[in-house]
């Protein structure tokens, strides 16, 4: 097998190789590691790999799942493997260790997944692009120096370059979603609390955060799902889930939905007449194939509820990143943080309780605001991003004239504005790249459902992968191009 026909294959087709015994996952593993070695020096995607995992494969170690033997990357946040390192992109952190297997992680690992390496992720994750000090810019495969987004941009980039079919991603504010529309993926956002994030962590983000995968295609993610979505001893609380798995629901067309098309601006950033258009022309097709569609509009209370939303992320910010200083006698600072995270590192003392309880009080409010939508419809449908993907820079927490004052305005707005309306919800939603820009840069087009309808956010997509195919695409920077 060689690296085009390696690529050619979604994490499901692979595995389905490895099941008829055409290829082994060493063989998929040393695969990977030829696309890392060809391309990442122009993508910037991949931040460490594992030898053992790739020459040193011990394939008896592999889990039984349905993706047994393909090759896998782990977001560099979050706690996820006993004993691997886990940098959060910040120099602070150079050389962390994860101390214990998260929930996550075991059930990556007993999907049969190969988890053979880290991605790219902004300093602590806390950006719409992937963009660092520590280890560089990575690109949208679609054209090198444009971001990738982020915080799952080395995830989505090597997806959509073919490095792996499938990445871990974790999304707070967008941050599954965003990269998937400016790499041209698929990015699939669970409903809050579907995806267990202990042992050591409550609710990533106080509900806010969840974690899945980047793909290309709707039933790798529906097959995810099943794997990761079973709950944990020790979970808050659980959330319904359907009798059948999502990966048989996801095939199964819905009937008919009423279907909201949201294309004011809810953060002042208007939109590209053509990613608009792109939305509009999803809406007529949607029409076509018999649902309700029609114009809507959302209100999440503008700024304020921007600012909201950073009191609540970053009350008791200093004291985390004091608590990784004493892991690895660094000290916070010009020399270890980038200047964005330092500056919101400083202003978090000042956040008291107060700031913390009237910050959850207005997002309780911008949650019911929000939710009245699906009193009307079951179907949210939006551009993913206002724009498409931008050159580095604008949006990079490397910029010495924005502050934590300065934040919301200067790198947040722009590209969360149509995806934290679902992470302020806990709804489930979906990136899908079903169309191109002029510019030759992909368009995410997303839809949502209301909390707990992941398998109708599943169906709907995957009626809308037959309808509207992107597997043809081929970005610029792709492992089929480098032989």
């Amino acid at each position: 097998m060689n690296l085009a026909e390696y690529a050619s294959f979604d994490a499901l087709g692979l595995a389905e190789l490895v099941a008829r015994r055409e290829v082994t996952p060493r063989e998929l593993a040393a695969l990977a590691a030829r696309a890392v070695q060809a391309l990442d020096g122009e993508l910037n995607a991949v931040v460490e790999t594992y030898p053992d995992r790739i020459d040193g494969l011990d394939e008896a170690s592999l889990g039984a799942g349905p993706f047994r033997g393909v090759p896998f990357l782990m977001k560099d946040v979050f706690g996820h493997e006993k004993g691997r390192r886990i940098e959060f992109g910040s120099r602070l952190c150079k050389g962390m260790v994860g101390e214990v297997d998260s929930h996550l992680m075991t059930q990556f690992r007993a999907a049969g997944l190969n988890s053979l390496g880290r991605s790219a992720a902004p300093e602590f994750s806390m950006s719409g692009t992937t963009e660092s000090t520590m280890f560089g810019h990575t690109s949208s495969p679609w054209r090198k120096g444009f971001s990738a987004g982020g915080s799952s941009g080395g995830a989505a980039a090597a997806v959509g370059a073919g490095i792996v079919p499938i990445a871990h991603g974790s999304d707070i504010g967008g941050s599954i979603r965003i990269p998937a529309s400016w790499c041209g993926g698929v990015g699939f956002k669970p409903s809050r609390m579907r995806v267990s994030v202990g042992p050591t962590v409550d609710e990533g983000g106080f509900g806010f955060s969840m974690n899945h995968v980047q793909t290309r295609t709707v039933r790798d993610s529906a097959a995810m799902l099943d794997c990761i979505s079973n709950p944990q001893p020790g979970d808050p609380f659980v959330i319904p889930k359907p009798a059948e798995p999502y990966s048989t629901l996801a095939r199964r067309p819905p009937g008919p939905l009423r279907v909201g098309v949201v294309l004011n601006d809810l953060l002042g950033t208007r939109v590209d007449p053509e990613v608009a258009d792109a939305v509009t022309a999803v809406g007529r097709l949607l029409d076509t194939m018999g649902h309700k569609v029609d114009l809507a509009s959302a209100d999440m209370g503008g700024m304020d509820t921007m600012d909201a939303i950073q009191k609540l992320f970053f009350f008791g910010f200093k004291d985390r990143l004091d608590a990784y200083a004493a892991k690895t006698r660094l000290t916070p600072g010009p020399d270890t943080l980038e200047p964005v995270i330092l500056s919101i590192y400083e202003w978090s003392a000042s956040l008291t309780a107060a700031d913390f309880m009237g910050a959850w009080s207005r997002l309780n409010m911008a949650r019911r605001s929000l939710s009245r939508c699906w009193a009307a419809h079951d179907i949210w449908l939006s551009p993913t991003t206002a724009r498409v993907s931008e050159p580095w820079g604008r949006y990079s927490l490397t910029r010495p004239d924005v502050t934590a004052q300065s934040l919301n305005s200067a790198c947040w707005g722009d590209p969360v504005q149509f995806t934290i309306p679902h992470n302020i919800m806990g709804t489930p939603a979906i990136s899908l790249p079903l169309a191109l820009h002029s510019s030759g840069m992909p368009i995410g087009v997303q839809i949502a459902a209301a909390p707990a309808q992941d398998h109708l956010v599943l169906q709907l997509a995957h009626a809308l992968e037959q309808a509207m195919p992107w597997g043809h695409r081929v970005p610029l920077l792709h492992v089929s191009r480098v032989g």
